[in-house]
């Protein structure tokens, strides 16, 4: 569905440095769209130099495609125009809305899982699709509680939003395991139930254990359970372009790409597992 890059970073203001000078060196970067929409500067600058090291991809957190807010044709527009520009491989956003009337919380809450709000979710998915010309990859968040009118499983309306709506999963597989140990459903089985040819990228990332829920906070390593359910989504979905996000308290560069390097030997590992037992 989507070309397959290899194992990269999310590229933060902090490492910008070492794409100046040319040392920051990944498979590919992705970074936060919102970032870039200026006229100029420094940051598209760095976009630049990042470009000419590696792919890009673009994730964005404002697109609120849960909303009822009517889509903010404004932010469409800059984002066309960005990936006219940069030509991204890919364009990410966010199954969840973050707007009401107009204002924006800059959060990704969570949606009621209903057949009224996977209609809506599926018509607005298509719109930004045709808005922008690019297929979207559409991932799932973390969260912190559950609506007690949802008549579908997350899993369920992840992978019906993404076959109605001709659309991509970005599989978070930290967000998987947060939120199935915050709700108590079962990631084995939430895997499992993913339409293997809509996955189109990987989130590994850090969260922190709050004794009561587990909080996404994308501020440390990926914890020992995400790679065990990461080895899982590589058996189910062969090979996948997989990125490592790091967000706060954020390390030296050579850290991270070190977490992208332990994804690319599980990789490794579990399709030679795979390969010895289908010969």
């Amino acid at each position: 569905m989507m070309p397959y890059l290899g194992h990269g970073v999310g590229l933060r203001p902090k490492h910008y440095p070492r794409v100046w000078d040319g040392t920051a060196r990944a498979d590919w970067f992705e970074v936060i769209a919102e970032n870039f929409m200026v006229r100029g500067g420094r940051p598209l600058a760095v976009l630049e130099r990042a470009r000419a090291l590696a792919p890009l991809v673009f994730h964005g957190v404002s697109l609120s495609v849960g909303s009822t807010d009517p889509l903010n044709e404004a932010y469409l527009h800059d984002l066309a125009a960005l990936i006219r520009r940069f030509q991204p491989a890919w364009i990410s956003d966010h199954l969840c809305w973050g707007s009401i009337g107009g204002h924006y919380v800059h959060d990704l809450l969570p949606l009621p899982f209903t057949e009224e709000a996977l209609a809506h979710v599926v018509a607005r998915v298509r719109m930004v699709q045709d808005w922008v010309g690019q297929r979207l990859l559409l991932e799932n968040v973390s969260s912190y509680l559950t609506f007690t009118h949802s008549t579908l499983a997350e899993w369920e309306f992840l992978a019906t939003v993404a076959e109605e709506a001709d659309c991509g999963i970005l599989l978070d597989v930290n967000n998987v395991y947060v939120s199935a140990v915050n709700h108590g459903f079962d990631p084995v089985q939430y895997l499992r139930a993913l339409p293997a040819g809509r996955i189109g990228q990987i989130h590994l990332a850090g969260h922190s254990d709050c004794g009561v829920y587990l909080l996404d906070t994308h501020d440390s390593a990926v914890s020992a359970p995400v790679w065990e359910l990461y080895r899982l989504a590589v058996r189910l979905f062969g090979r996948v372009s997989t990125l490592v996000e790091w967000d706060d308290k954020i390390p030296e560069f050579e850290v991270v790409c070190a977490e992208a390097e332990r994804a690319r030997a599980i990789e490794a590992e579990e399709l030679k597992e795979a390969d010895a037992v289908s010969a």
